[in-house]
């Protein structure tokens, strides 16, 4: 690797984070700003985050992740950014005149993991703004022939649901997503927080939205497990940071499954999963480390 700090960006529907990573892959530099929907607030907001934890340093490649499918340097289909196309890879390249690498948010968020685990074979479920999955197995990200794998946010689980951004219903993305529970209760960034505080409440409404939340949290785990059956399927973004109070719900709606079937009550899905220890930048991490030394700008999911 050449000398000089490798930046990573992790592209949220809230929130855009960039780190600068030292030869030795440890954060120097961390910075944090709010998301501005469409191609041209988002392409700043990277730009500006890259400078901010960039200084004076030679930057030796930039790694993006970013929600959405990602080809030839470009992001498609992005709903939760209000974007259906749009080159990223591009601006930034020419500004910095660095390698510039492009992938799926939540694929680079485990790469991080796995790195930062050491494990080989684990699965990470993002509930954000909208949900998705990344897999690891035997060290490598898979992404799939179209870049699409683990979109499983938008698996219908009830043909009567909810309708998701995506056009279908009951997706398990307008169960659980953030964005869509907004949307749907009329609720602001914290729609998903609040929901719980008034479930406690006994608030009958607020009680059937955490209800959607555990059924389609679990139905995504299980989806994982019965996929590609990792060995730990780790729960991370904005969502998660309800901590246990998450995932009390869910670990009931898995057992509820699993008493009324054996052969999931022989996948102890309850044991293998688990919550992305708060405040780490994961997915700018992963972005960081991503293989820009071989990539051409813009080089699809890792």
């Amino acid at each position: 690797m050449s000398a000089g700090v490798r930046v990573g960006v992790d592209v949220g529907g809230s929130t855009t984070e960039a780190v600068a990573l030292n030869g030795a892959g440890s954060v120097i530099a961390r910075h944090e700003r709010a998301t501005i929907p469409g191609a041209a607030g988002v392409t700043g907001g990277i730009i500006a985050a890259i400078e901010a934890v960039s200084a004076d340093d030679v930057i030796s490649s930039i790694g993006i992740g970013v929600p959405g499918r990602v080809a030839d340097g470009h992001v498609h289909d992005a709903v939760n950014l209000g974007i259906s196309e749009a080159d990223l890879s591009g601006p930034v390249a020419a500004r910095f005149a660095a390698v510039v690498h492009l992938e799926n948010d939540v694929r680079a968020a485990t790469r991080g993991i796995g790195r930062q685990k050491q494990i080989a074979s684990l699965a990470y479920l993002n509930l954000g703004t909208g949900v998705a999955a990344g897999v690891l197995v035997d060290g490598r990200v898979n992404g799939g022939s179209r870049g699409v794998a683990g979109e499983i946010g938008h698996l219908s689980i009830d043909p009567a649901g909810p309708v998701c951004a995506c056009g279908q219903r009951g997706c398990i993305e307008a169960f659980v997503g953030g964005g869509a529970i907004a949307q749907r209760t009329g609720g602001g960034p914290f729609a998903v927080r609040d929901a719980f505080d008034r479930a406690d409440d006994g608030d009958p409404a607020a009680r059937e939205v955490v209800s959607g939340v555990a059924r389609g949290a679990a139905a995504a785990i299980r989806t994982l497990a019965l996929a590609v059956d990792p060995e730990r399927i780790v729960i991370g973004g904005g969502i998660a940071r309800l901590g246990d109070r998450l995932l009390a719900p869910v670990i009931g709606e898995l057992e509820r499954a699993a008493n009324g079937s054996a052969f999931l009550g022989s996948l102890r899905l309850a044991a293998r999963i688990e919550l992305l220890p708060r405040g780490v930048p994961i997915g700018a991490i992963g972005a960081a480390l991503s293989d820009a030394r071989s990539a051409a700008i813009g080089v699809g999911a890792g």
